[in-house]
């Protein structure tokens, strides 16, 4: 065969073959970036808030006063929306599993709701508000495209990655945590070019005007020795057991809440009352909010000895109780000052063992260890490497098969190669 006969014969079974592997991939990129920009572009202003009035509250101590009102006004909000029954981000965990269908109303109730949390002084993350919003608004992009109920759930992934990015900023680590959270041992790599598309656009869009990507100043990763690689195992079995305790004591006080304080109302206004009285009584407004700053001075080196317990019985408290937000920065807070209370007692890095903690607790909490490898590189660079492998395999393994979501499916065993397919354990 003549090399012009070969060619064209290339040419032509290449065509026939690639043509709607081109469609696909010029399809899911138009809709990723569409998906990109709308939800980036919600997450960006979702943004934009939550830092001003945060700002707001830490220059305005009175704020904290009127945290059970705030909780009051979030009740009735979803009482008014007739969402009474809300499952938050295991809402969307069901939707990939096609059990059940986002409203569109939850984005605007995560929205008010995690900024009302947020403005008075409740103790919890933003990437609750963030994977309800972006995949709220992601099901709804894919219901006006009219697309199949297997690409809408692609979409509502994308939505996931897009707003999880444009938030934190961390691009590589939201793409494919929208992949890697729904289920435990099986990734949706048919999402992978879509998921990374809308995750790139959301957070260019949020740089754009501003939004500062999450990342952290750290000293100089020792070189990883026996003795310091020990010692990182020990950090992270400590951490992975604290993953499991803070997974418990939320589902836990959850239904002890709901058991005795049956009313919604009171049951907020309780706990927001609660959480005014423990602010005052500690000193301090650390454990209000999302803590930024304390996870920040941990990994510079500085962190009161039990702040990890104080966030744990705040969040615990806070959310349960029926405040909007996330776990996963709370987790960040957690592991950060955990980790650097070993080091102190140790005598080992605080900074890096804050670092190593938060990875931890994250991967932990998560059962995402892919996930918390790249946001580990995204926040705290690439020189920390040997320590965040060890982290992260120790804790993924020694966390067991407890999660934050309780829709999150285990299908494989983290043990053995068996098939499970079970729920995360509360």
């Amino acid at each position: 065969m003549s090399k012009p006969q070969f060619i064209k014969k290339f040419i032509h079974a290449y065509w026939n073959k690639g043509r709607h592997r081109l469609f696909m991939f010029l399809k899911w990129t138009l809709i990723s970036a569409l998906t990109g920009l709308i939800v980036g572009g919600f997450s960006t202003i979702f943004a934009f808030i939550m830092n001003t009035m945060t700002e707001y509250r830490e220059n305005n101590d009175y704020m904290l006063w009127f945290l059970p009102l705030g909780g009051i006004v979030t009740v009735f909000l979803y009482s008014v929306f007739r969402y009474k029954n809300d499952k938050g981000t295991n809402l969307v965990l069901s939707t990939i599993h096609a059990q059940s269908e986002i409203p569109l109303r939850m984005a605007p109730l995560i929205f008010f709701s995690t900024i009302i949390t947020h403005v008075f002084g409740g103790s919890a993350g933003r990437e609750g508000a963030a994977l309800q919003l972006g995949g709220s608004l992601g099901n709804q992009i894919g219901r006006c495209l009219k697309l199949n109920d297997a690409d809408k759930r692609v979409v509502v992934l994308c939505g996931m990655s897009a707003a999880f990015s444009a938030l934190f900023g961390t691009p590589m680590a939201a793409a494919v945590f929208a992949l890697e959270v729904v289920s435990v041992g099986v990734m949706y790599y048919a999402a992978l070019v879509p998921c990374v598309f809308s995750s790139l656009i959301a957070t260019y869009l949020a740089k754009s005007v501003g939004i500062k990507e999450t990342n952290f100043s750290i000293v100089l990763f020792p070189e990883l020795t026996i003795v310091n690689a020990l010692e990182t195992v020990l950090l992270a079995i400590l951490c992975a057991l604290l993953s499991i305790v803070f997974i418990v004591m939320l589902h836990s006080t959850g239904d002890l809440f709901r058991k005795y304080l049956k009313n919604p109302y009171i049951r907020i206004v309780i706990a927001g009352s609660v959480i005014v009285v423990l602010s005052l009584l500690s000193g301090t407004r650390d454990y209000n909010g999302a803590g930024m700053n304390v996870i920040a001075r941990a990994v510079s080196g500085e962190a009161v000895p039990y702040a990890f317990l104080m966030k744990m019985l705040f969040t615990v408290i806070t959310i349960e109780a029926g405040f909007r937000g996330g776990e996963i920065v709370p987790s960040f807070f957690i592991g950060a000052t955990f980790g650097c209370t070993f080091g102190t007692l140790i005598g080992f890095s605080p900074s890096v063992c804050a670092a190593v903690g938060l990875i931890a607790v994250f991967c932990g909490v998560t059962n995402c260890p892919i996930t918390s490898m790249l946001i580990s590189f995204e926040l705290f660079g690439a020189g920390g490497i040997p320590y965040f492998m060890i982290a992260v395999a120790v804790s993924y393994f020694m966390s067991g098969y407890y999660g934050l979501y309780k829709d999150q499916t285990i299908v494989y065993s983290k043990y053995r190669t068996k098939f499970l397919n079970r729920k995360a354990r509360q």
